[in-house]
């Protein structure tokens, strides 16, 4: 899971990057309003936390924005401000939940999991591509009713293909998205992990649900 962090005081936001990491996610950092919006429409992410109070663009206007775009990510806002006025405004601009500073990191986490399971099942906790369903919640793959064996790696590689099935996605974006902190980029580590997700989703050699666009990156081909 890939989540935005955009938050102006650096020691919270890389103590909260550190956490969130250590649980699992990968985190990109934002460290303004204007930084965190960018990131927020380039990137693809499954949620987003956003300070209020930030420079150059606040957190409210960020969520109106976002909203107002179309785009459903799962929003939690971070507020020093305690009245409730305040989180009315931030739910009422489209925000799905809150956390009050100071706050304890396992309350935050908490909340980034519940948000992050609702929108699993408003998107559906299976996806079905001809005789490939995808579990998202356990994490499963089955092909023709059969669960495969998958690697944590291959299982995240796979599920980032399909949510972004309707384009070609870069080798590098792929890499970063597997290996944030810089280990195994190398561009023959991600052909192989293809190579052998591609004989398990495709052992006779009939679907081909991946496919590689020559020096563009890769496609989840299946609908």
């Amino acid at each position: 899971m890939r989540l935005l962090l955009i938050e102006d005081d650096t020691a919270l936001r890389e103590g909260l990057a550190r956490q969130l990491e250590a649980d699992g996610y990968r985190v990109d950092q934002a460290k303004d309003g204007d930084e965190g919006l960018f990131y927020a429409r380039e990137y693809p992410l499954d949620l987003a936390i956003v300070d209020l109070g930030l420079p150059k663009l606040n957190g409210l206007t960020i969520v109106q924005r976002l909203r107002a775009e179309g785009r459903d990510i799962p929003l939690l806002i971070l507020t020093a401000r305690g009245t409730w006025q305040d989180k009315v405004a931030g739910l009422e601009a489209g925000a799905d939940d809150y956390v009050v500073k100071p706050f304890d990191y396992p309350e935050l986490a908490a909340r980034v999991k519940a948000l992050l399971r609702r929108s699993l099942k408003a998107t559906g906790d299976v996806m079905t591509f001809g005789p490939i369903a995808i579990e998202v919640g356990a994490q499963v793959v089955r092909l023709n009713g059969e669960a495969l064996e998958l690697t944590a790696y291959e299982y995240r590689l796979l599920e980032f293909l399909v949510r972004e099935r309707e384009r070609i996605v870069p080798k590098q974006e792929l890499a970063d998205y597997l290996y944030p902190h810089g280990e195994d980029r190398d561009s023959n580590v991600l052909e192989v992990l293809i190579g052998r997700l591609r004989r398990k989703l495709d052992p006779e050699g009939t679907l081909s649900p991946i496919e590689t666009v020559r020096g563009r990156g890769y496609r989840f081909t299946l609908q």
